[in-house]
């Protein structure tokens, strides 16, 4: 196991978000999305040079900005 940023993830791996590295205004944010520490995601999709990432939550996709997601660290399994 081990830590990386949701953008480091590859499409289709999953993990587990350990921190969200963001002051509350962010995490509030994110808990509004159903992002929030213990959650399971996968990652569906990404940009190109700092574009959009999409991620699977329970049974619902969310489009996060790159510098949101750089935020989020997930541990994973492989």
């Amino acid at each position: 196991m081990y830590r990386v940023d949701l953008t480091q993830l590859e499409v289709g791996e999953w993990g587990t978000v350990v921190e969200i590295q963001g002051g509350f205004g962010l995490v509030r944010r994110l808990e509004s999305l159903g992002i929030r520490v213990g959650k399971k995601l996968t990652k569906i999709s990404s940009q190109f040079m700092r574009g959009p990432i999409t991620v699977r939550i329970d049974n619902f996709q969310v489009a996060l900005g790159f510098g949101m997601a750089r935020k989020i660290i997930v541990r994973v399994k492989r």
